[in-house]
């Protein structure tokens, strides 16, 4: 996290822990909302061939990004395995990838190693850029990963009435000081900013569920992250294949459950009275006040029926809910 933007946030009576989780005095409830998002960090890509480099890797068409469209992605393996999932933006003559920190250091090399003698700088601008939600009351008429680039901040439209921001420190505080001061937005906690993202079915993924899964089965054919006419890219003969031979046997789900502790990603799921066969595995999850709520990929059913636990709490039912964009 910038120093300069921890320094603010601890003015503003923010507790950020060893993990740089970011938490607030609560606010009166019913007040739009302004979130630190610090999970997620940005890694640029810089140079005249750095469209080029990122077309050859990524799931999305990278010629339809410009300043007033963003898109969302992923990076797969050569056996069509998505390694992680991104947002992708410009600002200026560059290109930002928005994804977990977790994961940057993995895709910068996976990216340097296509590079080769290409004209394109790869860099962490996480300690450059601060990045904070917005989450609204009403909800706007923004399509969704439309972006607008200016005055040094760009947006980009997770949702109606959801907004990601990318500001440099100084922009970002005053950002912030003017969403609260002359927009009545009220501080929010970095976490309640990762279950929106959970809840709008934004499949981020970690190292440990990286390469487990093909794009479709993380719904980004759904979400537009898929450019069937785009040409090639690693890994793309066996998404064109999934996609060609028909629908994904697996898929993205929202549910719920009764646990305080979330699972650990890639717990199994299985049927409540179908042994130990999976039918799938957690992809991220996040529990708070005994309530759980996790995206799993599972294998679908026709029927539309299901009836879900998971495999080490078999006591557990699972509430599949609706999924935004599904």
């Amino acid at each position: 996290m910038n120093p300069q933007w921890k320094t603010f946030l601890l003015s503003e009576q923010a507790v950020i822990d060893d993990a740089d989780r970011v938490v607030f005095k609560e606010s009166k409830t019913g007040q739009p909302r302004i979130y630190p998002v610090s999970h997620l960090g940005i890694l640029s890509a810089s140079g005249k061939d750095a469209a080029k480099l990122l077309q050859g890797q990524a799931t999305c068409n990278v010629f339809e990004v410009t300043e007033h469209q963003a898109r969302i992605g992923a990076f797969c393996n050569p056996k069509g395995r998505a390694i992680a999932t991104f947002l992708l933006a410009k600002h200026a003559d560059d290109y930002l990838l928005v994804l977990p920190l977790a994961q940057l250091e993995a895709v910068g090399k996976h990216l340097q190693k296509y590079a080769l003698r290409a004209d394109v700088k790869l860099a962490d601008r996480s300690g450059d850029f601060c990045l904070l939600g917005l989450s609204r009351n009403e909800p706007g008429a923004g399509q969704l990963f439309a972006a607008r680039a200016d005055d040094g901040i760009v947006r980009i439209e997770l949702a109606p009435a959801r907004t990601l921001v990318i500001a440099e420190p100084e922009r970002a505080i005053e950002f912030w000081a003017d969403h609260r001061d002359q927009h009545g937005f009220a501080p929010g906690n970095s976490e309640d900013w990762r279950l929106l993202d959970l809840l709008g079915g934004i499949p981020w993924l970690s190292p440990a569920t990286a390469e487990e899964h093909v794009p479709q089965m993380l719904n980004l054919d759904k979400l537009d992250g898929i450019s069937f006419t785009k040409g090639c890219y690693t890994g793309q003969e066996i998404v064109a294949r999934t996609h060609y031979l028909g629908k994904s046997k697996r898929a993205l789900f929202l549910a719920e459950c009764e646990l305080d502790q979330a699972p650990e990603p890639n717990a199994a799921i299985v049927d409540r009275d179908g042994g130990e066969q999976s039918r799938g595995q957690v992809l991220t999850a996040l529990g708070h006040n005994g309530i759980c709520h996790l995206l799993a990929v599972l294998l679908v059913n026709e029927s539309g029926d299901y009836d879900l636990v998971l495999k080490d709490r078999p006591d557990i039912s699972l509430r599949l809910l609706p999924l935004p964009n599904a």
